[in-house]
C-alpha cells in the first residue's frame, strides 16, 4: 500500500489482513467505526492488539476521530457511518498525504486510491467436519481507475496459526511488501 492513499474493501476480513501486514511490521495501527472489531480474529491475523487503537463508535464525530488516528498511525481502517461526499474525503486525502498514513475504508469511498474485493474464498482444515480451520485462501480483485482489474491470490492463517510469518503473507499479497 501507498502511503498517503486511502484504499476502499468490501469485507471485514480483508480490511483485518491489509492492517495485519503494517501490525506485523511493528508498526500502530487503528480502527474507526468497526463495531463488530474481532480483538481474537485480529490477533490470529497477526495484528498486534498493544500496537492497536479501536475506537468502535465515533458517532457523529467519525471524521475528527479518523483525522486524529490518521495524524498519530501508519495504517487506519474506517467503517463510515454513511455515504461519504468528495469534500470529507478530500479532507481525509489532505491529512493522509501530509502524513504519510494509509486509510482501509470498509466501504464506497468517493477518492479510493483502489477498490479490494474478494472473489472467492476456500477454506481448509478438517475433512471430516470436526476441528479447525488452518488456512483461509481467496482471490482479491483489485480495481485501480480505468485500469483493468487485477487478480492476486491472498493467504489468511486460520485459528491459532499467527505464527505464519510476514515473509509468507507478503509473497501472496496484492499490494506487496509494507
Amino acid at each position: 500500500m501507498h502511503a498517503g492513499a486511502t484504499y476502499a474493501v468490501d469485507s471485514a476480513s480483508l480490511a483485518l489482513a491489509l492492517a495485519a501486514g503494517a501490525s506485523r511490521a511493528g508498526e500502530w495501527v487503528g480502527f474507526a467505526g468497526c463495531t463488530d472489531f474481532g480483538a481474537e480474529a485480529a490477533a490470529e491475523l497477526g495484528i498486534e492488539l498493544a500496537r492497536t487503537v479501536l475506537v468502535p463508535d465515533p458517532g457523529e464525530h467519525w471524521l475528527e476521530v479518523t483525522a486524529a488516528l490518521v495524524d498519530v498511525l501508519r495504517v487506519v481502517v474506517l467503517r463510515a457511518p454513511a455515504a461519504v461526499d468528495e469534500r470529507t474525503a478530500g479532507i481525509l486525502d489532505s491529512r493522509l498525504r501530509t502524513r504519510s498514513s494509509v486509510l482501509v475504508v470498509h466501504g464506497d469511498w468517493p477518492r479510493a486510491e483502489a477498490r479490494l474485493s474478494l472473489e472467492e474464498s476456500v477454506w481448509t482444515g478438517p475433512s471430516s467436519g470436526t476441528g479447525q480451520l488452518t488456512e483461509r485462501r481467496a482471490r482479491v480483485v483489485v480495481r485501480r481507475g480505468a485500469r483493468p482489474p487485477q487478480r492476486a491470490d491472498l493467504a489468511w492463517p486460520g485459528v491459532r496459526r499467527a505464527d505464519t510469518s510476514t515473509q509468507d503473507l507478503r509473497r501472496v499479497s496484492p499490494m506487496g511488501a509494507w
